[in-house]
This record gives C-alpha cells, sequence and structure tokens, in this order.
C-alpha cells in the first residue's frame, strides 16, 4: 500500500455499533497521536451520520488529553440536529475509557448566496519551483535522530513544500508566518468527505509551529512543552485535495504560555475554500537544558 492508501485505510472508520466507530493510528516518531488524525477521524465519523446532501461547513475541536498511539479511539457521534438545510453532530473521542478529545461539526446543503472573498495571494512561488518537506529533511538526515528521522525523510501520504523554509533543528527568530502548498500523493475518490477529511489531516502540521516562530524556538526544543488545545476549521467551498492547494498561516499573539494561530487555504485558482483557526500550548521549560532535539509533542 502506498502512503496515502495507508491513511485511507486510517480514515475507513469501523462502524461497532450504531453512532460508534473504532479509529487506529499511525505512527508518527511519538507515543502521543497526532492531533490531525484524530480531527479527520472525527470529522469522517459525524459525515457518515449526515444524509448524502449536507456537507461539513465548520468543525470545533477541543483536544482534551494526548491520544496513546497504541490503543484504537472510539468515536461516539451524538446527533444534536436535523433541520431543513443543516445538521449537527457531537463527536467524543474515547481511550482507555476516558475522553481525549470532542467535537461540534456542523453540515449544510448547498445553496446559493451572495459570494466575495479576498484577492488572491500574489508573488507565491508555484510548487513545482520548491523543494518537498520530505527531500528538505532529507538533505540534513544526519542532523536528525532516530525515530523521528524515520517519520520525516520516508514517502508521506500528503505532499507538503515550503514557501520559505525554516530549519527546525537551528530555529532562527522570524516573522511569525508560514506558507506552504500542499497535495494529496495521489488520486482521491470523489466523494467531498475525503477531501474535507484529507485537509482536516493536513491543517494541523506546521500550524502551532508558526506561533514560536519570533521566539527562535521550534516544536522540537526540548525547553518547550507544545501541545495543541483547540482547532476550527470553516469550509468556504468545494475543493479538491489531490490538486494543489496553498495553505498561509499567521500568529498574531502569544501570551499567558499559549500560541494563537489562524490559516488560509486557496486553490490554484486563488479561491479561498478553507479557513482555520487554533491555540495551543506553548510552555517554556526553564529546567529543561537545550541540546539534543526533543519529540514533537
Amino acid at each position: 500500500m502506498s502512503p496515502l492508501d495507508h491513511l485511507l485505510d486510517l480514515l475507513a472508520l469501523e462502524p461497532i455499533e450504531t453512532l460508534i466507530f473504532r479509529g487506529r493510528n499511525r505512527p508518527l516518531g511519538s507515543p502521543r497521536v497526532y492531533g490531525g488524525q484524530v480531527l479527520a477521524q472525527a470529522l469522517v465519523a459525524a459525515g457518515r451520520t449526515v444524509p448524502a446532501d449536507r456537507f461539513c461547513h465548520s468543525l470545533h475541536a477541543y483536544f482534551i488529553l494526548p491520544g496513546d498511539v497504541e490503543a484504537p479511539i472510539l468515536y461516539t457521534v451524538e446527533p444534536l440536529r436535523d433541520g431543513g438545510s443543516f445538521a449537527t453532530r457531537r463527536v467524543t473521542a474515547v481511550q482507555h475509557g476516558r475522553p481525549i478529545f470532542n467535537a461540534s461539526v456542523s453540515f449544510h446543503r448547498d445553496e446559493p448566496g451572495l459570494d466575495h472573498q479576498p484577492e488572491p495571494p500574489a508573488g507565491v512561488p508555484p510548487p513545482d519551483a520548491l523543494a518537498s518537506e520530505r527531500d528538505l529533511a532529507r538533505a540534513v538526515a544526519d542532523r536528525i535522530p532516530e525515530p523521528l528521522r524515520t517519520v520525516l525523510t520516508r514517502d508521506r501520504p500528503i505532499d507538503f513544500r515550503p514557501v520559505d523554509p525554516a530549519d527546525p533543528f537551528r530555529p532562527s527568530a522570524r516573522d511569525p508566518e508560514m506558507a506552504m502548498w500542499l497535495r494529496a500523493d495521489g488520486a482521491l475518490p470523489e466523494d467531498r468527505l475525503t477531501h474535507q477529511a484529507l485537509f482536516a489531516y493536513a491543517s494541523d502540521w506546521g500550524l502551532l509551529g508558526t506561533a514560536l516562530h519570533p521566539h527562535a524556538r521550534s516544536v522540537f526544543d526540548p525547553r518547550m512543552q507544545v501541545a495543541s488545545l483547540d482547532h476550527a476549521i470553516w469550509f468556504h467551498r468545494p475543493f479538491r485535495a489531490d490538486e494543489w492547494l496553498l495553505y498561509r498561516v499567521d500568529a498574531p499573539t502569544a501570551a499567558g504560555a499559549r500560541g494563537f494561530t489562524r490559516g488560509m487555504l486557496t486553490d490554484a485558482d486563488g479561491r479561498l475554500v478553507a479557513s482555520t483557526a487554533q491555540e495551543g500550548l506553548i510552555r517554556p521549560l526553564a529546567d529543561r537544558p537545550a541540546g539534543e532535539i526533543a519529540m514533537p509533542k
């Protein structure tokens, strides 16, 4: 199986009871489950319980406890409303008898209406002119400790291409901004839920690290405790996750050991197709020495 096939297999949740699904995990070099995986699986679980003509327009989630990558995750879906054009679901993810995540997910049937958006971004290099994040990691593989080296240098289900890559192992102070092109590394099925779930998976990648840029820190710094606290996605327009999408992120503020980030996703034609926001823990650990690279939180 290709890496993309493995990811699609992760999103093929096992129904074990009415409104209850079981999901498996994909290790990413950490004992904790990657937050984007939980977001994507929760969206799929909710989407399986709504009429076929309803599509997700917003997801609001909280990460409550770190997920155990060695244990399956149970997703329980609670129908809150089924109206004439909207449907609302609450999803709770459980491991070891405790909730680790919950989300409210709203679905809306397609309908015409007023339409406007910001001017498309200008001056961004095309993806073909940029190196993939995987290839950038391979170029400095000798500086990446195991098992993180294997994770960062192997083929990936999603091709990330940073516009102005930062070195997370030798960070320097820079503006709290990030931009990257992303695309599923292969063709996807036609259903819109799969394309939305693929972006939900990708949307957490590199988001919180943007809040560390002005402080010359990275998520691999052992002097930092970094963890996503909440996450929101708004889907504005249909898109294909197997075509190039530009993800631009900024972090307007950090305070109280928390960083706030927001993102805008545009397609190759400049249409704004989704927006994100996240707050995360970025807690300095004064008693931890600088030196070896920390594993991602």
